[in-house]
């Protein structure tokens, strides 16, 4: 498949943007659950709860110890571990790790602050040895690590750092825009009380962990405060692997087993993390 026929693919969910929430969410799930590749042979899949909280765990054939958890993207207000299942089955497929994906509660009817706690509770009751997501998710890994001084792993496929602006993102393109971005992260910070807090004021320049591995996509506002926040991560004795996929767009992980260069950069980001992880 060319970069050009899957973001004329998933071009249908912004045509739709001005649909009622509830629309949207069910295009986006039949969108990505009609294209999701078939589970990898001998995978095994669970829908459960952690005090509360849904998760699906995936787990191979041969599993290494110690599970990874995942956190979906969506712009915070889509997507489910249903509509992230192509991905974090293959992600399992590749460590032989379970992986546990998180249904972590979604805003507006959810504020960030709940979101997190979704993740955090997770991650504290399972101890992973890895915690991953993908723009949104990836925000919410971040945070999550930062805000607990988690020790693994972290694993970061476009996700949102820093305080986005006009000034720190990059060009607009395909499948997300600036204006994208910035609607998203206001929709994430207002409507707070006291018990509804903001997003957790993290500092850029220290890194949320210690060891890090980061997947970009060329064509991608969030790739260049993302490049930018590496360098500060690197300068601050963090250990952090970086690979960036030439000509792919945000969203195109959904397209990891049909778009080539996608393909490799995500092998690519596999195995460094299994290496990481010993």
């Amino acid at each position: 498949m060319s970069i050009d026929d899957f973001i004329a693919r998933l071009s249908i969910l912004d045509e739709q943007a001005s649909a009622p929430l509830d629309a949207r969410r069910r295009r986006y799930e039949a969108l990505h659950q009609h294209h999701r590749p078939a589970d990898p042979p001998g995978m095994r899949v669970e829908d459960t709860q952690i005090a509360g909280v849904g998760i699906r765990r995936f787990m191979p054939p041969s599993v290494k110890p110690g599970p990874v958890v995942y956190l979906h993207g969506g712009g915070w207000n889509l997507g489910s571990v249903q509509s992230h299942h192509g991905i974090t089955a293959n992600l399992a497929s590749r460590l032989s790790r379970e992986v546990i994906s998180v249904e972590y509660r979604l805003l507006p009817e959810a504020s960030y602050a709940e979101a997190l706690a979704d993740c955090v509770t997770v991650v504290e009751a399972t101890g992973p040895v890895a915690l991953g997501g993908d723009s949104a998710g990836g925000r919410l890994a971040i945070d999550v690590a930062a805000t607990t001084d988690w020790p693994g792993v972290l694993g970061l496929i476009y996700p949102v750092v820093g305080t986005p602006t006009l000034a720190t993102l990059g060009e607009d393109a395909p499948l997300l825009t600036r204006a994208d971005v910035l609607s998203l992260w206001q929709m994430a910070n207002q409507g707070t009380t006291i018990d509804r807090g903001p997003m957790p004021a993290v500092d850029p320049h220290r890194p949320p962990a210690e060891i890090i591995e980061a997947l970009a996509v060329e064509r991608d506002p969030l790739t260049r405060p993302l490049e930018n926040a590496i360098e500060q991560w690197r300068a601050a004795g963090a250990r952090v692997g970086y690979r960036c996929a030439p000509d792919m767009v945000h969203s195109a992980l959904h397209g990891h087993a049909e778009l080539e260069p996608m393909k490799n950069a995500w092998q690519q980001f596999c195995q460094a993390l299994d290496r990481r992880l010993g």
